[in-house]
């Protein structure tokens, strides 16, 4: 995943229908980018031409294209290569859910799915996901949403898209996960620390998070933590350079326990922290510290 800084910014947001591409674009407009939804990609060259005019007030632009556009869907590769044949570089980012989700909020807002004939929300689910999946295959930046509350994913379109983020660092951001519900779709390096001390088997911290003074100080007492913290941090400052050199402009690094509520948010807040003291822009996130269920957490 990359954050992109430049002032002028060119963004084509798709994905699945019910995975948050309206939420997405209503937090980009807030942003300052002008936003049009469901436009037909056959009047992206257009918009295109707008965009690239000398003094154009449309520096920065979003555009919905997703099935909804029925045939005209069908276009949507030719108009992405018209852009690059006028020097317009331009990002796709595609919104994605799990079936499980995507299904519950159908229900919740009682909308009958663009692509199900029958009525059955995993008909039209199956070939949506069968039609998008070159499209996925292309897109800069995928967000799986399944877990995301409307604040998390606007904070995740604003540090990909904000262009007030000044500075020669390499943007890092460290997500904390549970392996149990599946590794994030875009990280770059993921670590798993399932091999530290697991506080789930402590009464005491059982019902506790990461976030909280007592599992953090069991976490991080341990010989093996500490040299882990140390030998992580050093890996990551040799590589960021030449990640910066290579063109990367952000870096996704994903730190896995079982239930991704106690080891994973330690280590990762202990990560930024140290990081941070080498870095100016580092961030801790947390997928799965909300989640409750049986199982290590």
């Amino acid at each position: 995943m990359e954050n992109i800084q430049e002032k002028r910014q060119f963004i084509i947001i798709t994905g699945l229908s019910g995975a948050g591409k309206t939420q997405a674009a209503h937090f980009l407009e807030d942003m300052g980018f002008y936003c049009v939804d469901n436009l037909p990609p056959t009047l992206i060259p257009k918009f295109a031409e707008l965009y690239n005019q000398a003094g154009s007030q449309l520096s920065r632009v979003a555009l919905v294209v997703d099935i909804r556009g029925g045939e005209f869907f069908d276009h949507l590769f030719a108009a992405l290569g018209e852009l690059e044949a006028a020097g317009i570089a331009y990002r796709i980012i595609f919104l994605d859910a799990s079936d499980e989700t995507l299904v519950r909020r159908f229900k919740e807002t009682r909308r009958r799915h663009p692509l199900a004939a029958t009525g059955l929300v995993t008909e039209g689910i199956k070939r949506e996901r069968q039609r998008l999946e070159e499209l996925k295959a292309r897109a800069h930046h995928i967000i799986d949403t399944s877990h995301l509350s409307t604040g998390q994913l606007k904070d995740e379109i604003r540090r990909l898209f904000s262009a007030d983020q000044g500075g020669d660092d390499l943007p890092v951001t460290i997500i904390s996960f549970g392996f149990k519900h599946g590794i994030p779709l875009d990280v770059d390096l993921a670590f798993d620390v399932r091999f530290l001390p697991n506080p789930y088997y402590i009464e005491s911290l059982r019902h506790k998070t990461g976030y909280e003074e007592e599992v953090k100080n069991y976490v991080l007492k341990w010989p093996v933590t500490k040299e882990f913290l140390t030998r992580i941090t050093d890996l990551l400052l040799f590589l960021l350079p030449h990640y910066r050199k290579e063109g990367k402009t952000h870096l996704l690094v994903g730190i896995g326990c079982t239930g991704g509520r106690h080891r994973s948010v330690v280590i990762a807040q202990e990560l930024a922290r140290m990081l941070g003291q080498r870095q100016k822009r580092v961030l801790a996130e947390h997928r799965d510290i909300g989640r409750t269920g049986v199982g290590d957490g």
